[in-house]
């Protein structure tokens, strides 16, 4: 039986093709943000320090095929090991179809264009530096709302 919903609400995360789940991400750039771990209580803050591979205007890899070659502790999402990106953004697609939840209006596959992220204000565009040595991250830990 044919249906006229979405393949993000018919299918699981599992279900779905490479194409269709590559789809999925909204290009936010927000995941390629480097992060802070607290060792005493396990904790993770996101900073606004960029990967020195995202492109900062339109938050995406400048070498997304083979960026475990540039970048080796680039964690690549893959349905079958969600559950482990506890450091993904909450607005995150992959994360918010694991929890049941919908995508947002801004999403690109909702608006249909790749800007709408950007628009939206959903985005690490413009909100971003250019790469830190990892001793200078905890100066920029950021609290925004969309993480």
């Amino acid at each position: 039986m044919k249906t006229n919903k979405p393949f993000w609400e018919t299918k699981t995360l599992l279900e779905m093709t490479d194409d269709e789940w590559e789809a999925l991400c909204d290009g936010c750039g927000k995941c390629c943000l480097e992060k802070v771990i607290f060792e005493e209580d396990n904790t993770l803050a996101f900073t606004n320090i960029a990967c020195r591979l995202l492109d900062r205007r339109t938050c995406r890899c400048r070498h997304y095929a083979d960026r475990s070659r540039y970048v080796p502790e680039c964690q690549r999402i893959r349905p079958e090991t969600i559950h482990q990106c506890y450091w993904l953004p909450k607005t995150c697609a992959y994360r918010l179809l694991d929890e049941g939840k919908p995508l947002p209006e801004w999403h690109p596959l909702i608006s249909g264009t790749p800007m709408s992220v950007h628009k939206a204000k959903m985005s690490a565009a413009g909100r971003c530096v250019a790469p830190k040595p990892e001793e200078d991250f905890q100066d920029y830990i950021v609290e925004w709302d969309d993480l």
